[in-house]
């Protein structure tokens, strides 16, 4: 090696420490901004535009960066309340799901991407997650929360953001935060309308303002009734905005109101809830729990949003779609076969012999008549005739068949409902038939 070489070898190593040192003054600099506010320069820069707000400022960015949010259901509230979540730079998020992307979640769960059809919801929102913020840190639990795992889940958290669309679920986490000493932010959405509450924080808690469930057959989600995507994401966005001003202390949270949004006419309205109920059998002066329940069986309705069973009709009053199916082929018995669906949903895919009566017309005076004037057409051609109700899933169709016994209770009209309706036909009978 010549004299020229190791010249050349000295002045890249004095670059190389030059380079070096100045990494280390900016290391120190960053740790010691880092001591001085709690945050790194990256993290000031991130966040500077909510940090400028007075009522945030550094304090309440490191309460962001310290807190715990979990998130039950990352649906059409829980995707985008995630979203805002980890913009924020809340420090921990965890999100509970049981379920897989499926392609009909994507018109409003923005969390996820057409590749990520079959993944588990929670893997995908966490991947798509820490893409968005790589400090944000984001827990999946693939389960389906019950009594049995809520509170231990529960405790490791700061808020609750209930984003679940069965009843089940809701009357689960308000006792379960009520017992950890959580608030609870409490959401739901369906067609073009939502609301929007906080509770357990300085307020009612759920059972206060509804001590019992509604009857299951009276309950409809997102899957049975519709939603517009904006409208649920509404609802997640606020979801995600009472929970930070918790966190953050701040005033006037949703505690002991409703907030009621009307996607069609843009237009939001505040009501005041009832204060806490003395009452309570969680919350009051002498509760009566002191554990979490069975939901399930307390509800009558599965904690779950896959196809709800109703049971409402005896054996007798049934017929499965292979029986049906039968009955067309054989065309051994006249019958008449309603479809009880929306006429939106009608227009989607219908058996080519069946009329659509919706089911909030069932009981309509001139519906029943119309029923009653087909009914007689074809016993005149048979001597006698059935009555048959499909819907969706099999939930409906009970409802407008117990609806039509009493209507018909005079007439000896043998009335019974399709089990498992559109849904059964496509799996059971034609699988080219359309479902949704």
């Amino acid at each position: 090696m010549d004299e020229k070489e190791l010249m050349n070898q000295i002045t890249e190593l004095r670059e190389l420490l030059r380079i070096k040192e100045a990494q280390l003054v900016a290391l120190r600099r960053e740790k010691q901004i880092l001591q001085d506010y709690g945050l790194s320069n990256g993290e000031i820069l991130r966040y500077s535009r909510q940090i400028f707000l007075p009522e945030i400022g550094i304090k309440g960015q490191i309460k962001l960066k310290n807190s715990s949010i979990l998130i039950v259901g990352a649906g059409g509230l829980g995707c985008p309340a995630a979203l805002y979540l980890a913009s924020a730079g809340a420090g921990q998020i965890g999100i509970i799901d049981y379920d897989d992307v499926e392609i009909n979640n994507l018109h409003r769960q923005l969390l996820y991407a057409e590749t990520q059809i079959g993944t588990p919801k929670v893997n995908a929102a966490a991947e798509n997650l820490n893409r968005l913020n790589s400090d944000v840190k984001v827990i999946p639990y693939k389960i389906q929360l019950d009594s049995s795992n809520a509170l231990n889940i529960i405790k490791s958290y700061d808020v609750v953001i209930d984003a679940t669309d069965n009843v089940a679920t809701r009357y689960l986490l308000n006792d379960a935060c009520v017992l950890s000493n959580k608030p609870l932010v409490s959401g739901s959405a369906l067609k073009f309308e939502g609301h929007l509450s906080v509770f357990n924080y300085n307020g009612p808690c759920y059972r206060c303002i509804f001590p019992k469930p509604p009857p299951p057959e009276t309950v409809t989600n997102c899957g049975d009734g519709g939603v517009f995507g904006p409208a649920v994401g509404t609802i997640g966005v606020l979801q995600a905005l009472e929970a930070l001003k918790i966190v953050l202390d701040l005033p006037h949270v949703l505690s002991g109101q409703l907030l009621l949004f009307d996607g069609l006419e843009t237009k939001f309205r505040k009501i005041n809830l009832r204060g806490k109920n003395r009452n309570c059998a969680i919350c009051g002066e002498h509760p009566t729990l002191h554990k979490l329940i069975d939901y399930e069986q307390f509800c009558g309705a599965k904690a779950n949003d896959k196809e709800p069973k109703l049971n409402l009709l005896k054996n007798e009053d049934r017929i499965s779609v292979e029986e049906y199916n039968t009955t067309l082929k054989l065309g051994t018995e006249a019958h008449l076969l309603i479809d009880v669906r929306s006429a939106e949903e009608f227009d989607i895919c219908h058996l080519k012999n069946s009329i659509n009566i919706p089911l909030r017309n069932i009981n309509n005076n001139e519906k029943v008549t119309l029923i009653r004037n087909r009914i007689q057409e074809i016993q005149k051609q048979h001597n006698d005739a059935s009555l048959y109700v499909i819907c969706r899933r099999g939930n409906d169709s009970q409802k407008a068949v117990k609806n039509l016994q009493e209507t018909f209770k005079e007439s000896n009209i043998e009335i019974k409902d399709v089990i498992g309706g559109i849904h059964a036909w496509s799996k059971k009978i034609d699988s080219t038939f359309p479902v949704y």
